[in-house]
């Protein structure tokens, strides 16, 4: 019996033995048959040089390119080196979305003494907790119909539905209910799942008018009071320009219309959707206030605008304007985007070259508000590469009244910047409409990471007003930050970017 099993257990050995020769050698036989395809390939093409001189092993050059920018980021990066957002910004917002203890040890690995770098002027009598104060509530458009009133300083910038998948959506939707924060929809029109969470929502008008737009593309006001009619729509942000792509519309693969996209938007399935560069009505500043006080006649709401400032000189023309036909013609409030704003897809000419960043255009515009006694009527907003709680408070301290984020919450839902934006090929589930891709975002679990990160964000600004000797984030001013210059010193915000006083010449038409 013992000999059967010993010649049962050899024969199987034997046959695994010759089944594991045979895989390897067909195995190898397949491997070298595709080698030397390649080697003929790369031999006879003559596109690239390299593979024609090193053929199959000059292929490798472009998989470590492709890979390249993978492997900096997780291996090779020191925290404060990559870009757009460092590993510390990212891990900071990946802390506070998950609740987790957002303090770090031993020293900072920050800079300060880099030109350019921003800190703040601690005081010897801090504000004690129990002087605190909750950030006061703002009302915008306090002439309009329905006034929108919040207290919410930090809120989501614009993202499509489109641009963004349905689960990210919806998580950003209830993320922005439980925190008390708007939600703003981006150019791509009102989705179901805006309005799902319960958030009060901005409804952007882009260049392409999706949502509001009759069969020819242009401004339909029966579909804008449908939009209005919504209790949630608290607001209408007329879209001049964005930061990424200044003069250039938005644009969605044709890979991501979708069948509910195409109904949303209002255009074929499958087919790219490429905004106008502007808006066609609007020509000059006369057109762009005529635009605003129209949809503003039509919805009974706030209406502003989001643009990118790219000179001096239109901004007191546009303020001149103003002040001529009277504080009624005012936009309700200005979105100052910056150059290096994000978005899925632009031109790199545009998103490196373009516009003024907002370092310099945020305070520049507010000082041009002030100049022309306009900064009380006009809320300002700052847009662009604002995540972290520093950086909030020193747009507050420029003179914003609210601060936006759509790549801070695109972290906080889980984005870890892999640059696939574009490609409908997210490996996170927030910007593709793969449904295989987008399982792995849960909107549930990915909602409170919102919640808390909004929450974190608040709190730590309200610390940094603290520290510096005031009651509350909205008692910034630019005395309360530095800039280091050139010289290695640092000067008062206030005196680079002085307040200047308003003119005297300034008579606002009644």
């Amino acid at each position: 019996m013992n000999s059967l099993v010993q010649d049962i257990a050899s024969s199987t050995a034997f046959a695994f033995i010759e089944l594991f020769a045979f895989t390897f050698i067909l195995l190898f036989g397949v491997g070298l048959v595709a080698v030397l395809v390649m080697y003929v390939i790369d031999k006879t093409q003559t596109k690239q040089a390299i593979r024609r001189n090193y053929p199959v092993i000059g292929r490798f050059r472009y998989v470590f390119e492709e890979l390249g920018e993978y492997f900096r980021q997780y291996f090779f990066a020191m925290d404060r080196e990559e870009m757009p957002f460092n590993r510390s910004q990212r891990s900071w917002v990946y802390r506070a979305a998950k609740g987790v203890d957002t303090t770090t040890a031993f020293g900072s690995t920050r800079d300060i003494r880099g030109v350019g770098n921003i800190f703040f002027v601690s005081t010897p009598y801090p504000t004690l907790e129990t002087d605190a104060v909750e950030a006061a509530v703002v009302t915008i458009g306090p002439t309009c119909k329905s006034p929108y009133k919040t207290n919410s300083f930090f809120n989501i910038s614009g993202m499509s539905y489109g641009a963004i998948s349905k689960p990210a959506v919806q998580a950003l939707s209830n993320g922005a209910r439980m925190a008390g924060c708007w939600l703003n929809t981006g150019e791509g029109g009102l989705s179901p799942y805006h309005l799902e969470g319960g958030a009060d929502i901005v409804f952007q008008i882009g260049t392409a008018k999706y949502g509001v737009r009759d069969d020819n593309g242009a401004l339909c006001d029966d579909r804008l009071r449908d939009a209005a009619a919504h209790d949630q729509v608290k607001m209408f942000e007329l879209k001049i320009s964005q930061g990424a792509k200044p003069g250039k519309g938005g644009i969605l693969p044709g890979g991501k219309v979708t069948k509910e996209i195409s109904a949303i938007r209002g255009i074929p399935v499958g087919e790219s959707s490429i905004s106008p560069n502007r808006h066609p009505e609007i020509e000059s500043i006369p057109d762009l206030l005529d635009m605003i006080a129209h949809i503003r006649s039509v919805t009974g709401k706030p209406v502003g605008f989001k643009m990118v400032i790219g000179g001096y000189e239109w901004m007191d023309k546009l303020c001149r304007l103003i002040v001529a036909r009277g504080l009624d013609a005012a936009p309700d409030f200005v979105t100052v985007d910056s150059s290096d704003g994000g978005t899925g897809a632009a031109p790199p000419a545009l998103m490196d070259y373009m516009g003024l960043p907002l370092s310099e255009s945020l305070p520049a515009f507010a000082d041009k508000l002030t100049e022309y006694g306009l900064k009380d009527r006009v809320k300002l907003i700052a847009s662009g590469k604002l995540i972290n709680p520093a950086e909030v408070a020193w747009a507050l301290c420029a003179g914003a009244d609210f601060i936006v984020s759509a790549r801070g919450f695109m972290f906080a839902l889980g984005c870890i910047q892999a640059f696939q934006c574009n490609k409908n090929t997210c490996p996170t589930g927030v910007t593709t409409h793969d449904k295989r891709l987008q399982k792995g975002l849960n909107p549930e679990n990915k909602a409170e990471r919102v919640r808390r990160y909004a929450e974190t964000v608040a709190y730590d600004v309200g610390v940094i007003a603290h520290s510096c000797g005031v009651a509350g984030p909205g008692e910034l001013k630019r005395y309360h930050a530095r800039i280091v210059t050139e010289t290695g010193r640092s000067k008062g915000f206030d005196e680079i970017f002085p307040v200047p006083p308003v003119r005297e010449d300034i008579q606002i038409k009644a």
